[in-house]
């Protein structure tokens, strides 16, 4: 996708959305550059577990893991979805390349700085391991990818990013999925399960307010891409955990009576009026098992951390 459709698609959106009612943005705008970065602070954060379990999951059981996905032959490439900084990933990518030294890694990501830098930290951690990294659309990429190569593949979609879609668009995401991948490749996807609802709120409304700057990032990229003139410190950062939902939400709320333009158009804000930013869907086990049996996979394994709040769930195609 070019720099200008990507900005039309952006200016459409965010349109579209404060236009409606209630007032939404999507979550997948969070991640420009200023995000991104925003986002790997998130990660370091004592309240946002999700990191820690899933790092101490790679830790200590990625033998294992890199096992299962060897199960049918030595020869594997691993492509990522979302890749970030790819810390975590090198772990599996150690026991990968121990095993199976021709396995490539692709590594697919919307940001172009954080592919960049991922690349440098692998070149220097994997000097030996042949990174070749996509920016851009997923499934488009992982299509090109199947076609270009008749080798097994790996596709990661690690840290809970599943979790920002809801019940329908994870449906559709792992149909898709499934729609560019062959018999023998394996998807290992994280989950974060269902646990206490205050270690989940800490999560994303933490003590320093790293998750706060994060979310107001997206009315800066407004101001910066869309011309838009949003004071920031007239809206506030709000999170709550629903449990009979299992979803973690964020909102945007305005703290008072405002008039907002953006690309050209004027927008009213009410007092204490939300936009709504984010879900973050928290699973059971029987959900994992029923969303893979929907989109044509079999759940070959999990992997959970010592405390059981995360899970890694290793599916092949049935």
């Amino acid at each position: 996708m070019s720099n200008g459709e990507s900005r039309s698609a952006f200016e459409r959106d965010v349109l579209a959305g404060l236009s409606a009612t209630p007032k939404h943005l999507s979550s997948k705008y969070f991640y420009d550059d200023e995000g991104s970065r925003l986002f790997q602070e998130i990660m370091a954060l004592p309240e946002y577990y999700l990191t820690a379990c899933e790092t101490e999951i790679f830790t200590e059981q990625s033998g294992e893991i890199v096992n299962r996905l060897l199960a049918e032959g030595n020869a594997i490439d691993i492509v990522e979805l979302g890749a970030g900084d790819g810390v975590k990933t090198a772990l599996l990518l150690k026991e990968v390349l121990a095993k199976d030294s021709s396995a490539k890694y692709t590594p697919i990501d919307i940001s172009e700085v954080a592919m960049t830098e991922l690349v440098e930290n692998f070149r220097l951690q994997l000097p030996h391991l042949a990174v070749e990294p996509k920016v851009g659309d997923y499934f488009t990429i992982l299509d090109e990818v199947r076609k270009s190569s008749q080798r097994r593949k790996a596709v990661l979609f690690l840290g809970s990013n599943i979790g920002n879609f809801d019940a329908e668009r994870t449906a559709l995401f792992f149909s898709s999925l499934r729609a560019v991948m062959n018999e023998g490749d394996l998807l290992f996807i994280g989950f974060d399960l269902q646990k206490d609802p205050r270690v989940i709120h800490r999560a994303y409304d933490d003590a320093g307010g790293v998750t706060a700057r994060f979310n107001l990032n997206l009315l800066e990229r407004i101001n910066r891409e869309l011309g838009g003139n949003f004071i920031i410190d007239n809206f506030l950062h709000y999170a709550n955990y629903r449990p009979i939902e299992g979803s973690a939400r964020s909102y945007l709320i305005s703290r008072e009576l405002q008039k907002v333009e953006v690309a050209g158009r004027e927008f009213t804000f009410e007092p204490w009026e939300p936009i709504f930013t984010e879900i973050s869907q928290k699973y059971t086990l029987a959900m994992i098992e029923r969303y893979a049996a929907d989109a044509g996979f079999r759940v070959v394994n999990n992997f959970f951390d010592r405390r059981r709040y995360y899970c890694n769930s290793l599916w092949q195609p049935k």
